[in-house]
């Protein structure tokens, strides 16, 4: 089990798969997510690249400390897993939550950054959204996650496969019935850390950037990608039809095909630009 020690003592859990020569993809998980979720990604990147996936703190077997959490604190893990896999730069993938902390790693420490891909993401809160993001900490810290997953669940799944999948979806989707509730009410505090400074900031963004949304999402719409694309300069935006939050697993093969295509033009586009040793 490989660990990484974060800038505060935190020990971060990752998983590397794929050669050691391989281009880096690191892979940061959502909400109450652990690098379980990535599973379909992973297996899909690994041939050509070398996927590292971690578990945030609070969750997984990463350190659960008390909360709450930042968002710095966060991007802070990332940098130290990158550090433990002895990786300077790396193609950075993040989902929901996972996207706030990759754009913020963008920001914060830009020469870490070969190319962003922003999943159902969002660059601030929407007043409802805070307000929804806040009943979930309290659910789940009164009553439980497993009534919180429930509870969540039409927020994150669409309804096709929330029909077909729900038995399952409980223990291998976004809000893992094995994340703590003290460890997923900080993430969300981290999560409502985040100010306007985040947004205004993205202009600073100057690696190739994707921004993926489903057209079925109601937590994080499309205006939200939209929004994102339009701050970063040349951004690209991709929306899938049919798919919602969950898009990762949902629509996995239609998604590890255009982040493939973006990471290969990626790459090559890092290669050619690269300082000359």
């Amino acid at each position: 089990m490989a660990t990484a020690r974060s800038s505060d003592g935190t020990n971060v859990h990752f998983q590397v798969l794929g050669r050691p020569s391989s281009p880096p993809v690191l892979l940061v998980p959502g909400l109450g997510e652990d690098l379980v979720g990535w599973t379909l990604q992973r297996v899909a990147f690994a041939p050509r690249y070398r996927t590292i996936a971690f578990d945030n703190r609070g969750v997984g077997r990463s350190d659960k400390p008390p909360g709450p959490y930042t968002l710095d604190q966060m991007v802070a893990d990332a940098v130290a897993v990158l550090d433990a896999a002895g990786v300077e730069s790396a193609h950075v993938v993040g989902l929901s939550m996972g996207g706030v902390i990759s754009q913020a790693l963008g920001v914060m420490h830009p020469s870490r950054v070969r190319s962003l891909t922003l999943v159902c993401t969002a660059c601030r809160n929407h007043p409802w959204r805070r307000q929804l993001l806040e009943e979930w900490a309290h659910t789940a810290a009164t009553r439980g996650m497993r009534v919180c997953s429930h509870e969540a669940m039409r927020w994150l799944v669409g309804p096709r496969s929330l029909r077909r999948f729900a038995p399952a979806l409980g223990m291998v989707g976004p809000l893992a019935l094995q994340c703590p509730p003290h460890g997923f009410v900080a993430q969300i505090e981290a999560l409502l850390s985040a100010d306007e400074s985040l947004a205004d900031r993205l202009a600073e963004v100057r690696v190739p950037t994707l921004v993926v949304a489903g057209n079925q999402d109601i937590l994080t719409p499309r205006g939200d990608a939209e929004e994102i694309a339009e701050r970063i300069a040349g951004a690209e935006l991709v929306v899938i039809s049919g798919a919602a939050h969950g898009l990762t697993f949902e629509h996995a093969s239609t998604f590890n095909r255009i982040v493939l295509d973006f990471l290969g033009r990626s790459e090559q586009a890092w290669r050619r630009l690269r300082p000359v040793a």
